[in-house]
């Protein structure tokens, strides 16, 4: 595993009336070479969330017009770690960002959404005590397979 620590480059995209906190784990390779979440063309989560929203998201301003129009706000729990490739489970050494204090900070927050396994373990573990609705959504990512993209597009609309 690389040792090498990289530490989040993205601030959280998020608005006073923001409501639903979406929580990722850390951003894969292509997303930090791209500069945006969700950034891997091979990622669906923008087309997932274009679908459900009929919103368009053909460049970075329409995907935080989105967010801001749905009162969603977007995240990822990891602050910095060590990883050796964009999969979840090479993630090690990790150091969580503080979702108590971001949730006090944004009270209009009433759920948080999980895009993967990952997010949702580091959350419980540390936030677990948190009295916050909570869901758990399907990996936008391409490698999760095990749904289609249109399985994936009806779960995220629930």
């Amino acid at each position: 595993m690389s040792e090498e620590l990289v530490f989040h480059p993205f601030n959280p995209i998020v608005f006073k009336d923001s409501q639903i906190l979406i929580l990722g784990s850390f951003p894969s390779i292509k997303s930090l070479e791209n500069g945006f979440y969700y950034a891997n063309p091979q990622n669906q989560f923008w087309k997932i969330m274009s679908q459900v929203t009929n919103y368009p998201i053909n460049n970075k301003d329409q995907k935080i017009w989105l967010l801001k129009e749905k009162k969603i706000a977007l995240w990822d729990m990891i602050k910095s770690c060590s990883r050796e490739n964009s999969l979840d489970s090479s993630i090690e050494n990790e150091d969580v960002n503080d979702i108590a204090k971001f949730l006090e900070s944004y009270p209009e927050i009433k759920k948080i959404a999980f895009t993967g396994k990952k997010s949702q373990a580091i959350f419980e573990y540390h936030f677990g005590h948190l009295q916050i609705s909570r869901c758990y959504l399907p990996s936008p990512s391409s490698t999760y397979a095990k749904m289609s993209l249109e399985q994936k597009i009806e779960k995220y609309k629930e």
